[in-house]
């Protein structure tokens, strides 16, 4: 069932303690509003999946500041000093994840795969604890997939059907988290009458989106 609601009722269906995917990329294309919602909320125990952690006040790094994460899962957490003195002082858990591993890990969660295969990382840290596994003389390391509680996403256009179109590169990680999660819920900075978006615009299908928050709710 999709269900048009307000960021106050979304942040409600994210309860304390789940995984939530977060999209955007530095900022852009993280659903701001949402991300502010859990902050009033006062959203504890997260586990944030994303590609990093913005900035002070930017993005998943507003979460960061309310202490609402307790674990990230991200990239890179380079741009937000915030993050980097909460993990060194054990407030937080950060798992580093290189971006292209990220990614597909995050996809082959979405298509149901059970895992991915990745030079990168062979012969370093990143590969302590994780299983190895030599084809045609080369070494991969095993990646397993991920999957969150919730994917929170931002859409340039929704339709009344839900369907999904992003701006430019805001399109980054939105589309692979929409299959990768049990409820998916998807912030749109207009709503437009089915039709307007044209077929081969429509990035995340709306079967996959169960609540979409408009501009203004």
């Amino acid at each position: 069932m999709r269900i048009a609601i307000n960021a106050e009722e979304a942040a409600k269906l994210v309860p304390d303690g789940a995984s939530v995917m977060v999209a955007g990329f530095l900022g852009v294309g993280t659903p701001e509003r949402l991300v502010e919602a859990l902050v009033a909320r006062g959203a504890r125990g997260l586990t944030v999946i994303g590609n990093d952690t913005a900035r002070p006040g930017l993005g998943i790094g507003k979460l960061i500041d309310a202490g609402c994460v307790a674990r990230v899962v991200a990239s890179h957490i380079g741009t937000n000093p915030v993050t980097q003195r909460k993990m060194l002082a054990g407030e937080i858990q950060v798992d580093l994840v290189p971006q292209g591993t990220l990614a597909e890990r995050i996809r082959a969660g979405g298509a149901g795969l059970g895992g991915v295969l990745t030079p990168t990382g062979v012969g370093t840290a990143a590969a302590d604890g994780k299983r190895v596994i030599e084809l045609d003389g080369r070494e991969f390391l095993l990646e397993p997939p991920l999957r969150a509680d919730v994917a929170l996403l931002h859409a340039h256009e929704a339709d009344h059907f839900f369907n999904l179109a992003y701006r430019l590169t805001a399109t980054n990680f939105n589309p692979v988290m929409a299959l990768a999660a049990d409820c998916v819920i998807a912030e749109a900075d207009e709503v437009v009458p089915i039709g307007v978006i044209p077929p081969d615009a429509v990035r995340t299908s709306g079967i996959l989106v169960d609540y979409l928050v408009a501009r203004g709710r």
